[in-house]
This record gives C-alpha cells, structure tokens and sequence, in this order.
C-alpha cells in the first residue's frame, strides 16, 4: 500500500514538528493535528474529520508536565480517541513514539507513557512503537524549569539523541513493511553515552547559567536510572549528532 495521507497527532510539539518536516519531504500529504490546527485528541473535537482519507496516524501528543496522573488520563483519553476515531476513519495503523526503559518504570511521567503503551496495544488498530532517549532539546527544558542563575541537574547516565534523527526513524517505521512480532520494540538513541547533568553544563556556559550536578534523589525511578535502566538496549539504533555537536549547530 502505497501511503500518501498521514496524520500527525501533536504536530506542533518539539517532537512533532520535525514529523512533519521529515514526512513532508519525503513527498507525503500530511494533516498537523493539534489543538492549533483545530484538533483536540483528548476531546475528539475536530478529530473525524482530520482523519479522512488518512491511512497512518503518527502520534507524538504529549503530556506537558510530569505529574504522572495527570499524564495517565491525558494518554487514556488519546489512546482511546485516536482508536475510535482511526477505526470509523479506516486507518490502517498507527505509530508511537515512547521512552526507552518505560517497561522498567514504576512512578512518574514514564509510568503514565508504560500505560500508554498498554492502552494503545489494547485498542483495535495495530499498533508500531519506537522507544527514543531523552532528547536533547530536553536539556534546554531541564534549565528553563528552573529560571536562574544556577541550575540542579541530576548526574545521571543518559545518550541523548537528536528529535530530527528520532522523526526520521519513526516515519521509517510508521511507513515501513511489517515488523517481525518476535522482535524487540525498536529503540534509537545518541551515539554516545553522556552524563545528563555535564551535557546541561554545555548548554549552560552558553546561557550564563552554573550547572549543579546532583544524585536525582527524589525522582521517580532514580535508583534505577542511575544503574543504566533507562539507556539503550544491545539492539538499539544509535544516531548522530552527539550533544556537543549538536549543540555547536545551534544558532
């Protein structure tokens, strides 16, 4: 089946816009869904009609905040609308993208994204999911958060990986043959493994702004994030640029 019209839920997020980009160029129509353009996933409103003639939705919608009730609900209602809506629609599938180590998790945002899997693995659509690293427009987030002059960031193991190189790879799978169902859920990450806190003082000394690294007490899952449970797995991709080089490409 040869894809022309895709729906990309949350299109105009930080992962979302460089779905777009990467679908765009590569010569398929695609319909942005987000609150901007009109379309509320979580209420449905204005999601019937977005999805006519779509024949994959790629969803990046996300939660805004880490609060991981708030975040269950938000993905509860998601999951179930882009369903329903998908099936009377006649979508033939959709792609996620998730966090690498969700099936690990135990409190927090990764919990409410582990249940959000769950959910959209339930529903009547097949379902692709990619798991991605933290990426590294996430830094700069790490850092507003806090808005001073000094910054605490937790010194955990991390291999940040770009949005740009995760769009790509998820619009590879989202349009892609069918994945073998013995295979592990695919992964992509950074090239390198990093220290969150030592890539944020990078981006820091850029901004005027002291970097503190610190043990992550208090975090959900910090124990384990610090023994490596939230990092790639052997069958993972790894994609370029590293953080610096990244980093040195901003304008």
């Amino acid at each position: 089946m040869s894809i022309t019209r895709i729906a990309v839920a949350g299109a105009t997020g930080r992962l979302g816009r460089h779905v777009v980009d990467v679908l765009t160029e590569r010569g398929h129509e695609v319909v942005p869904m987000s609150r901007a353009t009109g379309v509320d996933v979580i209420t449905g409103a204005g999601l019937a009609d977005a999805l006519t003639g779509v024949e994959v939705v790629v969803d990046v919608a996300s939660w805004h905040a880490s609060d991981e009730e708030a975040a269950t609900e938000f993905f509860r209602a998601s999951a179930r609308n882009l369903h329903e809506y998908g099936r009377q629609a006649g979508v033939a599938r959709i792609a996620v993208a998730s966090i690498i180590g969700v099936d690990r998790a135990t409190a927090g945002f990764l919990a409410a994204k582990k249940t959000h899997e769950e959910l959209l693995l339930s529903g009547p659509l097949p379902v692709r999911i990619l798991r991605a690293a933290q990426f590294h427009e996430f830094v700069g987030q790490l850092l507003d958060w806090q808005q001073g002059d000094v910054a605490y960031v937790p010194a955990l193991p991390t291999q940040l990986v770009a949005c740009r190189a995760v769009a790509e790879e998820l619009a590879g799978l989202a349009l892609g043959p069918e994945p073998d169902p013995g295979a592990p859920i695919p992964e992509i990450a950074g090239p390198r493994r990093e220290i969150l806190a030592e890539a944020a003082a990078l981006l820091g000394a850029r901004r005027g702004v002291k970097v503190v690294g610190v043990d992550g007490a208090g975090m959900p899952d910090a124990e384990i994030a610090a023994e490596g449970a939230f990092l790639p797995g052997p069958h993972a991709k790894l994609a370029g640029p590293s953080f610096q080089e990244w980093l040195g490409a901003q304008p």
